[in-house]
Order: structure tokens, then C-alpha cells, then sequence
């Protein structure tokens, strides 16, 4: 445990070097992913239309603040703090947009408006994030039981729609019924994780990425393969959505059953990794072509070492392993520490039927340096 606090230590060393001059050269960005020549993008002006997903209101957008406040937290230099909340006031103008605003509100504003909220008492922070929880609190189907994912998808109907990665958005709600007292918010993300639980995960400890609901009656219809190689295959990254989204939750309710879910998922990825560490987009994709998602590595390391909290002693060491295993194999083989590239973390994939693959992920960096605190035991505690 020793030996991988000193590594995780070293590494941190070169996080906070790299960062030292990517928050300065993009400090007017909100980034997700980089270009041909390894500069940072910037999803809030793109000159995308107000009422869509995309630009400002991109549901990656609140992680480069949440490196910021990590980092923040960490070495108490005022740059990072300035960066991550104009950041953050940025994202606030989402809620006069609305229309492009979806079930990720947990992702855009627990690692910002929280983060600030938590380490520095800003009201004005507090007051957006319940902002957020509301509108996350209103996209719940009292029929199903779930939170509905997306809005309109292209000329398919989603309304029943319900995704994996709201695991980790329902967050936003557990911290809301614990600032305001409001059990409500508590209800609702107990709820959705139910379902979840009964209708995502397969016996065998492999997710449904997307899981579709009758939105009236509320009865299952069917999975479907979303990010993933295909229906019935295990997407890596909602694996980690599932393990981490899970933990997450028995932290906040004390409810065994999630412990007991997380894992489950934890143990299927676990027997399916890799020796070297590398992370496939999918657990069950052909052997060719092989398609990694680094990103994906990232979030189930932070589950794995969300349940090593939780475990007795004698468990904690398997999880703790298993995560370290794959924080090595990005930090040794999948990390740019250069001036050559905005970002650390190599060979992401967004989906399986992507046209692109390998290019860089703005959270990905943000799961890669939380879990490296994480196993310093310094970790700010977002989720």
C-alpha cells in the first residue's frame, strides 16, 4: 500500500507539473478534446446552436473545472481556483439555454459548482448546483422509475430511454437532499439506482449500456448496445459508470445491495482486463480491431478504489491492486507528460461504431488524476 501511495505521489508530481502550464495556456477554454497538433478545443464557443447538446452546453464540460479545484485543493494557488470558476460561471448560462440541457447535469456541475461550494462556501456556487439537482430531479419517470437519458435523438423516440451513465449523475441529487435536508432529491436517486440495478446489470456482472422503458406503463422493452460493440456486449466505460456509480451510492445511503452490485461489476471487469493493463472499448469486441478506451480504464480504477473504502481490510487490497494495475498501464504507456499534447491521457474512444478512435478525452485526464489522489487518500470527494 506504501509503495503505491509513493508511486501515486510521483505521478501526482507530474500531473501538477504538466498542469502548471496547460490551465495557463487554456485557462479561457472549456476543453474536451485536442487537435491534430495536441492543442486543447473549446466546447464553449463553437458556434453550435442554442438549443442542442453540443458547444457550451457539451456534457463533458464541467471535468476541466474539476481538475481545476483537484488541483486547487491540492496546492492552494489561487490560479486554479480563478480558472475553475469563470469556467463555471460559464456553464450557469446553460440554464437560461435549457433546451440543451439532459440527464449529464450531474457531470457539468458536481465537479464545478459543488467542488467550489465544498472547498471555498460560495453561495453563488450552491445556488447553481441546486439549479442542476432540480432539473435532474425533473427528468424522472415515476412509472419506470428511472431518469430519462438524452432528449430527442434523432427521429428515434428516447422517452423511455435510460442510460448506465446516470450512475454517476444521480450523485448531484444525494448531495442535494443532504444540502437542503429535502429527502425528495434522496428518493429519486434511490429509485433510479433500483432500477438500474434490477434491469442493467446481467448476472454475470456485465451492463446494458441503454435500457428502453415503456414510458407510460413503465415496463422494460428492451436493451440496446449504445457505445458499446452491440446488444448484449459489456461497454468498458459503463462498466465503470455501473461499478463507481454503485460504490458511490452505498456511500451515500448505506445500502448494502449497492455495495453488493458494485461489486459484482467489479469483479467481471476485473476477470476480464487485461495482463498488460490496456483497456479494450468493449469487453466483448472482436479481437480485430482492437480498439482501446483509455477513458474507460480511468473511471473503473476510480470504482475500484471507491469500494476498497468500503470493504473490510482484507478485501481492500484486491480492488486497490486491480486499480493500480490499470493507473500503470496509463501513467507508463498511455500518458503524454510532453508539451506536445494539452492532454495526459492517450487512446480514447467515445463508441465502439465511432468513426474516430484513440484521440484524447478531457475526463479522461479528470478520472486518471482523482484516482491518483484517491490512493494518496487526499481526493477531494466530488461524487
Amino acid at each position: 500500500m506504501e509503495k503505491d501511495q509513493a508511486w501515486a505521489r510521483e505521478v501526482l508530481g507530474k500531473v501538477r507539473e504538466k498542469m502548471e502550464w496547460v490551465s495557463e495556456k487554456n485557462k479561457d477554454k472549456i476543453p474536451y478534446t485536442t487537435d491534430a497538433d495536441g492543442n486543447y478545443d473549446d466546447r464553449s464557443d463553437m458556434g453550435r446552436e442554442w438549443n442542442t447538446d453540443d458547444g457550451l452546453n457539451w456534457w463533458t464540460n464541467g471535468f476541466w473545472g474539476g481538475i481545476l479545484w483537484m488541483l486547487y485543493q491540492d496546492t492552494e494557488d489561487g490560479k486554479y481556483m480563478q480558472i475553475a470558476r469563470a469556467s463555471g460561471r460559464k456553464l450557469e448560462k446553460c440554464f437560461e439555454r435549457y433546451y440543451g440541457l439532459h440527464h449529464d447535469v450531474g457531470f457539468m456541475f458536481l465537479p464545478t459548482a459543488v467542488a467550489d461550494y465544498r472547498l471555498t462556501g460560495n453561495e453563488d456556487s450552491r445556488r447553481a448546483a441546486m439549479h442542476a439537482a432540480n432539473l435532474l430531479a425533473g427528468r424522472f419517470n415515476p412509472a419506470g422509475r428511472f431518469l430519462r437519458a438524452w432528449n430527442q435523438v434523432a427521429d428515434s423516440d428516447t422517452r423511455g430511454w435510460a442510460i448506465v451513465d446516470s450512475m454517476l449523475n444521480i450523485s448531484l441529487l444525494f448531495w442535494a437532499a443532504e444540502e437542503s435536508g429535502d429527502p425528495r432529491f434522496r428518493q429519486i436517486a434511490v429509485l433510479h439506482a433500483n432500477t438500474v440495478m434490477e434491469n442493467f446489470i446481467r448476472p454475470d456482472g456485465s451492463v446494458c449500456h441503454i435500457v428502453e422503458f415503456d414510458p407510460e406503463s413503465g415496463e422494460r422493452v428492451r436493451s440496446y448496445g449504445g457505445q458499446g460493440y452491440g446488444e448484449g456486449s459489456s461497454w468498458t466505460r459503463g462498466q465503470g459508470w455501473a461499478v463507481y456509480g454503485f460504490a458511490n451510492s452505498y456511500a451515500h445511503t448505506g445500502k448494502q445491495e449497492y455495495l453488493d452490485a458494485a461489486k459484482r461489476v467489479a469483479h467481471y471487469c476485473m476477470a476480464n482486463i487485461r495482463e498488460d493493463g490496456i483497456v479494450p472499448v468493449d469487453f466483448r469486441q472482436p479481437p480485430e480491431p482492437a480498439w482501446e478506451d483509455s477513458c474507460g480504464a480511468c473511471v473503473i480504477a476510480g470504482g475500484l478504489l471507491e469500494i476498497a473504502k468500503h470493504v473490510p481490510c482484507l478485501e481492500k487490497q484486491l480492488y486497490r491492486q486491480a486499480a493500480v494495475k490499470l493507473l500503470r498501464a496509463i501513467a507508463d504507456t498511455r500518458a503524454d507528460w510532453t508539451k506536445n499534447c494539452d492532454a495526459i491521457v492517450q487512446n480514447c474512444t467515445g463508441a465502439y461504431h465511432s468513426d474516430a478512435h484513440h484521440f484524447t478525452m478531457v475526463y479522461a485526464d479528470y478520472y486518471f488524476i482523482e484516482a491518483l489522489y484517491k490512493l494518496t487518500g487526499t481526493e477531494m470527494g466530488i461524487w
